[in-house]
Parts: C-alpha cells; sequence; structure tokens
C-alpha cells in the first residue's frame, strides 16, 4: 500500500513533534532546577521560564515539580501571600548537588554537539 504524499508530510509533522517533546523535556528539567536556586511558587517560575523564552503549560509544570520533589531534588512549603495560599518550591540539597552535575553534563553534551551539527 502506497502513501500519499499528504500523509507522508503529516506522519513527518508527528515525528517532529513527538522528536521536539523529548528534547525539550530534558532541558525543561534542567531549567526548571536552575530557576528554583530561587525559591518560587509555581506562577512566577512559569513566569520566568517563559521570560527566557521557555513557555511551559501548567499541565506539564505541576507534575514535573512533583516529581522533581517525589526524587527529593526540590522541598515545597505552603504559605499563604496575597491572601491565597500558594506552594514554594525551592532546591534541596540534593537538588542543588544535582544541578551542579547536570550543568556540567549538558556543557559537555553542547560543546561535542556544536562541533556534529552543521553550522548553518
Amino acid at each position: 500500500m502506497k502513501n500519499s504524499g499528504n500523509s507522508n508530510a503529516h506522519d513527518n509533522t508527528d515525528l517532529y513533534e513527538s522528536l521536539r517533546l523529548e528534547l525539550r523535556r530534558g532541558y525543561l528539567i534542567l531549567a526548571v532546577l536552575a530557576q528554583l536556586k530561587t525559591e518560587r511558587y509555581g506562577y512566577t517560575l512559569r513566569k520566568a521560564l517563559a521570560d527566557d523564552g521557555l513557555a511551559i503549560d501548567e499541565s506539564t509544570l505541576y507534575p514535573l515539580l512533583r516529581r522533581l520533589e517525589s526524587q527529593g531534588l526540590l522541598v515545597s512549603e505552603w504559605r499563604e501571600e496575597d491572601k491565597r495560599n500558594k506552594r514554594f518550591y525551592r532546591l534541596s540539597a540534593d537538588g542543588k548537588r544535582m544541578l551542579k552535575q547536570l550543568v556540567e553534563e549538558w556543557r559537555s553534551m553542547n560543546t561535542s554537539l556544536e562541533k556534529i551539527l552543521p553550522k548553518e
């Protein structure tokens, strides 16, 4: 059975989106950890990431925060601010160590990729 050109273009779009999301997952973890060197609650974290060009949906951010906390990389606490309860997140001691290691790994991979990837 032969694919029509249109179906193939659609398949490529789906594949691109899948691969793009896979790449994005890794660097979002690093970006979230780096942003949480300073204590923040979800909205201010989302805004800081978006201001730096990394928009993230709430439906992605909050599960990621819960996972990182369950892994011991973040600590959180509920506090009242502006008459609302907000959950504030920050790096744990393990999170600080992990961030340092991941930044070193990112820089190493980035250096290698800069050598490998086309310059245009």
